[in-house]
């Protein structure tokens, strides 16, 4: 399998409709390129959770996924659940964050989620980040709208288990949860392992990018 290097991966946008989101669907790539790059600037929007305990979790986990960045966290109050009632606001909030932010890669919902939040701000993404490299993290859930990825990041085994150890950490608000367990995360990673011909791996969806076969 051919594996392609970024030229340039400092500046990072994560995008999420809850708290938790990009730490599970992406926390283990998030520790490998805040290590590889300490010079990386990281710009985090979250739709909702803002005023409230878990607001504080994303904080913190944030800090912890993303060691020795510059972050910059936003969470807005829009009600769990009510993405679609509440288009403008997350369109404007999308808005703000491209005119201050120009990313080399964009971390979102995959556009095939099935939970409406997901889906819907995925489906905003394109309409403010037209240039940009998205990829699209996976969320195993009660709903069966896991697909088939076309873009892997293999992890070290310590680097999975410090992604697990971190996550029951900082989000301890969804330790009832019969999904959130070390199982769950271990499991997908495994799949995603075997996929691309190493132990673990995290899995993405890249509707389009470009190779460059020249300097």
């Amino acid at each position: 399998m051919l594996r392609l290097l970024p030229e340039r991966c400092a500046r990072i946008l994560l995008l999420a409709a809850h708290c938790d989101d990009v730490p599970i669907g992406a926390g283990g790539t998030l520790l490998e390129l805040c290590r590889a790059q300490p010079e990386a600037r990281i710009t985090a929007l979250v739709l909702s959770g803002g005023g409230t305990a878990r607001e504080d979790e994303e904080r913190a986990a944030l800090a912890a996924f993303c060691p020795k960045a510059e972050l910059d966290v936003t969470v807005l109050d829009i009600p769990d659940g009510r993405l679609p009632a509440h288009w403008d606001r997350a369109k404007q909030a999308l808005e703000e964050v491209r005119r201050r932010c120009d990313p080399d890669v964009v971390f979102a919902p995959a556009p095939h989620d099935a939970h409406q939040d997901h889906r819907g701000l995925a489906e905003l993404v394109p309409t403010a980040f037209r240039d940009h490299l998205v990829l699209g993290y996976e969320i195993l859930k009660w709903e069966s709208d896991l697909a088939q990825p076309n873009v892997f990041v293999p992890l070290p085994e310590d680097v999975l288990a410090e992604k697990t150890a971190l996550l029951h950490e900082h989000y301890r608000s969804q330790h009832g949860r019969t999904w959130f367990d070390e199982e769950t995360f271990r499991g997908l990673a495994r799949v995603r392992g075997v996929q691309c011909q190493s132990r673990y791996a995290e899995a993405f969806h890249a509707a389009k990018l470009t190779i460059g076969v020249t300097g």
